[in-house]
Formats: C-alpha cells, structure tokens, sequence
C-alpha cells in the first residue's frame, strides 16, 4: 500500500518532466526520484533496522508498549509413532 502510493506520488511528479521549462524538468524530476528513494530504499531498510535495534521501544509512547516482547522458543514437538 505505502509503496503503491510511493509511486504514484513520483509518477505524478515525472509528468512535469513533459513540460516545456527547464526549471520544472529538473525539480519534478529530481523530488520524483527522491520519493522513489524513500519508498524503495529507506522504508524498506531504514524502519526494519530501527524496528531491529530499538524492539519493544519503537512503541514507546504508546499503548502497544507493554513491556517486555521477546518470544520464547518453542518446544520441539514429540512425534508419537501411530500404528
């Protein structure tokens, strides 16, 4: 969904690549290729990492932090032979 959007923004900012000024080529599509950046590159990369190394205070002023997140490991299952 963010991605979708991501790019329909930086569509919308390489139309003005088709008009005839030079100034609004270079500024349409310049911001277009930095919201592409943004969408591809530092979302995908940038939040994951922070989400990463910050754990359960990436929720910090919110309700959704209640503390300690970490999840246990599992037990491995015991498989039983069935006859």
């Amino acid at each position: 969904m963010i991605t979708s959007a991501g790019l329909v923004l930086a569509s919308t900012f390489l139309v003005l690549g088709t008009l005839p000024l030079v100034a609004f080529v270079e500024i349409g599509v310049a911001v277009a290729l930095g919201v592409i950046l943004d969408t591809m590159v530092v979302r995908p990369v940038l939040v994951t990492a922070l989400n990463l190394d910050l754990g359960s205070r990436i929720w910090w002023p919110s309700r959704l932090d209640r503390g300690d997140h970490t999840v246990a490991p599992e037990e491995p299952v015991k498989e039983t032979a069935s006859v």
